[in-house]
């Protein structure tokens, strides 16, 4: 049986910008039809990471190949076989959705017999046909999102690099451009998304998580959630200030974290420090609307993560 190369794969790559370590040792392969997401807080070497990998950075330190051709010494060869989209996308914003669509077309060299098919079949896809003609500046941010896809996919890349193309639009939009990647991903596409939402990178096949610089670990989301050792309450109190300073202080409790007005503690035993919780809370006449165990998620173990990183860095 025949093993299957990676299509993305990095060796020791490190980026350098004066004495400042942008990427450091990045080590990590994603094969062909991956859903590959990378995680992790602002300035942690995402975009450098996608950066390097379209061949708009040359690469300090290491080794990296993207379909096959190396990107030190054919990095332009390498940006016609994938599609890249910055955080930033530039659509030309006084030209209408179809002609920022013939523009990237020419930019690629779509031959010109197959480009109003492809026109067509992207906007389609993207949910556009009812904009073909509306100026790209008059579309809402997700339709330009979408938009911006489109162009990425024009020229039919196997791979598509998108740093964070979500950010800034409506929940609703957010859903409907995952919707699309998901298509592409069931169709074989190679897909290399970095994200700060963690319902989306639970969504990938592969995460890395990504901080200062370094991929801390590279697996399926599952693989991460469990990651935790231990069990979660969740404790939903007004006074979670007091409430926190009181579940702190108990054995078996190894971490809390704060959302909102919400507690999510991981203990050793759920059922058994639920029962704990429950009677010095009442003590402390601090009422609270819910107190109960619940399934790890990918923002837990990633916080956790995080928290475990920062000890690391101090010690």
């Amino acid at each position: 049986m025949q093993i299957e190369q990676p299509i993305i794969q990095v060796s020791g790559l490190s980026r350098l910008y004066k004495e400042v370590r942008a990427v450091s040792d990045l080590n990590f392969v994603v094969q062909p039809g991956d859903l590959f997401g990378l995680v992790g807080p602002d300035g942690a070497g995402k975009t450098t990471t996608l950066r390097l990998l379209a061949g708009l950075l040359s690469i300090s330190e290491g080794e990296a190949s993207v379909a096959g051709m190396d990107l030190k010494s054919e990095s332009e060869g390498v940006k016609s076989r994938i599609g890249y989209m910055a955080q930033e996308f530039s659509l030309y914003a006084e030209l209408s959705v179809v002609e920022n669509l013939r523009f990237f077309a020419d930019i690629y060299d779509v031959p010109v017999g197959e480009m109003d098919q492809r026109m067509e079949r992207l906007l389609g896809f993207a949910n556009l046909l009812g904009f073909k003609d509306r100026r790209a500046d008059k579309l809402s941010g997700g339709m330009q999102k979408k938009l911006a896809l489109a162009c990425c996919l024009i020229h039919e890349p196997k791979i598509l690099l998108l740093d964070e193309p979500t950010t800034g639009v409506d929940p609703i939009s957010r859903r409907e451009f995952w919707n699309i990647l998901n298509q592409l991903h069931l169709a074989g596409t190679t897909i290399l998304v970095s994200t700060p939402y963690m319902d989306e990178a639970d969504r990938c096949s592969k995460i890395g998580l990504m901080y200062q610089g370094e991929m801390i670990m590279h697996a399926s989301p599952r693989e991460i959630r469990q990651q935790i050792d231990g069990e979660i309450v969740i404790l939903l109190t007004d006074n979670w200030k007091k409430a926190r300073e009181i579940v702190s202080n108990f054995p078996g409790v190894q971490e809390v974290q704060t959302y909102g007005e919400a507690l999510h503690i991981i203990v050793d035993d759920a059922d058994k420090r639920i029962k704990q919780f429950e009677r010095n809370l009442k003590k402390a006449n601090i009422t609270h609307q819910g107190l109960r165990s619940a399934p790890a998620r990918m923002e837990e173990a990633f916080i956790s993560l995080m928290h475990k990183m920062e000890e690391r860095d101090v010690v």
